[in-house]
């Protein structure tokens, strides 16, 4: 009986990890999809297009440059205000680095690229607010910008980190590395593990499947942004642990002691003999009046 007994409990266990890991999945499916489209959409019902000012920017600037660099001269423009390459001055790179964000790279399409950028910066508008997309998208560009810098300085060999010389020629342009950034870092924000597969882990897959130089900085644009995420949130909570620790006990200082001022002794003064009598002086004389010479 109790053999029967402890093989019927254990088939029970074992059945009830698949119907726990659909209620996880579940669970995790639902929170993601109210993250995700219900709460950006309510925002969006909120504010209304010019909650998406931000989003409509950056997909119709990659419009503008990408049809001004159709034409020679149009292209001879974009290439020196947004062409961005390792190769370049640092701080020429760096003036560059925010115009090369709406100039598309010439080996990718560039319509499937605006839908990714506009979901991208829309939902990140939405939900982070325009400051913080704009702060997340250039930073994420920059470190990845940066750290190419280091591979092709590096050269060839280094385990793999480092990269030819001759990828210092290569255009670093468009907007993909902010795009992945977002993305990663709202997935990151938003507990949303699907959409990191889908985009971030994406993008890690392919830079490792296609080492070249356009798969690196993506993945330092998702490392970048999985470090910007985890550290989300975290400097409330410095602040309030800040505050609620006791103060440092500083050492008080010893009460001071009264030392007591001798007073010098006053010299004893000669007793003054007693004070001679106040001298009585005499009444004046009285004159005679009428009344005196009249009774004589």
């Amino acid at each position: 009986m109790s053999a029967d007994g402890s093989t019927a409990g254990h088939t029970d266990q074992v059945r009830a990890v698949p119907a726990r890991l659909a209620r996880f999945t579940g669970r995790t499916l639902r929170a993601e999809w109210y993250a995700i489209v219900v709460d950006p959409v309510r925002l969006l019902a909120r504010r209304g297009l010019p909650g998406l000012l931000l989003a409509f920017v950056a997909a119709f600037g990659v419009i503008f440059f990408h049809d001004v660099a159709q034409h020679p001269t149009g292209a001879l423009w974009v290439k020196r205000l947004g062409g961005v390459t390792a190769d370049l001055p640092l701080w020429l790179s760096l003036l560059r680095t925010p115009v090369s964000l709406y100039v598309p790279a010439l080996d990718l399409p560039v319509w499937a690229g605006i839908a990714q950028l506009f979901l991208a910066f829309a939902l990140a508008e939405l939900i982070l607010g325009r400051a913080r997309t704009l702060a997340i998208a250039y930073v994420t560009t920059l470190a990845g910008t940066l750290t190419a810098r280091v591979m092709i300085a590096l050269g060839p060999g280094w385990w793999g980190f480092g990269l030819p010389h001759a990828c210092g020629k290569v255009l670093d342009t468009g907007p993909s590395a902010a795009v992945v950034g977002l993305f990663t870092y709202l997935a990151v924000v938003r507990r949303a593990p699907v959409v990191f597969t889908l985009t971030g882990g994406s993008m890690v897959w392919e830079s490792l499947a296609v080492p070249n130089l356009a798969g690196r900085e993506h993945l330092i644009a998702v490392g970048t942004s999985l470090v910007l995420g985890l550290l989300h949130g975290r400097r409330e909570r410095l602040r309030s642990l800040v505050r609620s620790a006791p103060p440092a006990r500083t050492a008080e200082p010893a009460p001071v002691r009264a030392v007591p001022v001798p007073v010098p002794a006053q010299p004893d003064r000669p007793r003054s003999a007693d004070p001679a009598p106040e001298a009585v002086l005499p009444s004046p004389e009285r004159r005679p009046t009428r009344a005196d010479v009249s009774r004589r």
